[in-house]
Formats: structure tokens, C-alpha cells, sequence
């Protein structure tokens, strides 16, 4: 419902929003690389919170004026699955932005040691 149909995850539900390790974050729908885990932020908001995409080009940002508002939403540019949205009220010091991405959009790739 959410990736393909635009839904929302309740806040404060999803398990990575807890998730702290270094990795990456992938569109659970086709697995392409989204987020680094150092674009990662609490912002309190109840969903992970990224401050950049780890390459612009793998969202896509659409125009969204669903339920009254107008906001950005965020979408896989491989996909086209729902991730979420962005709002310019992130870490003025890291850009800005706060992609507000569903955990159910998401999974994470721990990065391993490679000795």
C-alpha cells in the first residue's frame, strides 16, 4: 500500500527509524541504493530522516497536493515505487532538506568490514 500506492507507515512504527549502523539504505521495491546511512538524522518527526539522497539522481521529487496540502513527494527514480516526502526544514547546517521517508519503502545493507 505504501511504496505503490503513496501511502504513510504510522509515525514512530517503522524498525528503521531506530537504525543507527553505517550502510545503506535501498528502495525495497527494486533495491536500488537511496540513502547513506550519513545522511541520517533524528528529527523527531517519527520516520527515518535523511538530509540528501546518496545521488540526487535516484529519487525523483513530484508535486503532491493530496489530502489539502502541497508538499514534495519522493519517489525511486528506477521504479517509481513511494518513498515519502521532502520539506526544507531539515539541518540548516547539512543543506536544509529532511527527506521523510516510510521504513516500509526502505531496507538497509549493513556495511561490512572488508579486511
Amino acid at each position: 500500500h505504501i511504496i505503490r500506492d503513496g501511502g504513510t507507515e504510522p509515525p514512530f512504527s517503522g524498525a528503521l527509524l531506530y537504525e543507527h549502523s553505517d550502510g545503506m539504505f535501498h528502495c525495497k521495491q527494486c533495491g536500488a541504493v537511496l540513502f547513506s546511512s550519513g545522511s541520517k538524522f533524528d528529527s523527531g518527526s517519527g520516520w527515518p530522516s535523511f538530509t540528501e539522497p546518496d545521488v540526487a539522481s535516484a529519487v525523483r521529487l513530484v508535486d503532491d497536493s493530496t489530502l489539502g496540502m502541497n508538499r514534495t513527494e519522493v519517489r525511486c527514480a528506477a521504479c517509481d515505487g513511494h518513498l515519502g516526502h521532502v520539506f526544507d526544514d531539515g539541518p540548516r547546517d547539512r543543506g536544509g532538506q529532511r527527506y521523510c521517508i516510510n521504513s516500509l519503502s526502505l531496507s538497509f545493507e549493513p556495511k561490512t568490514d572488508k579486511r
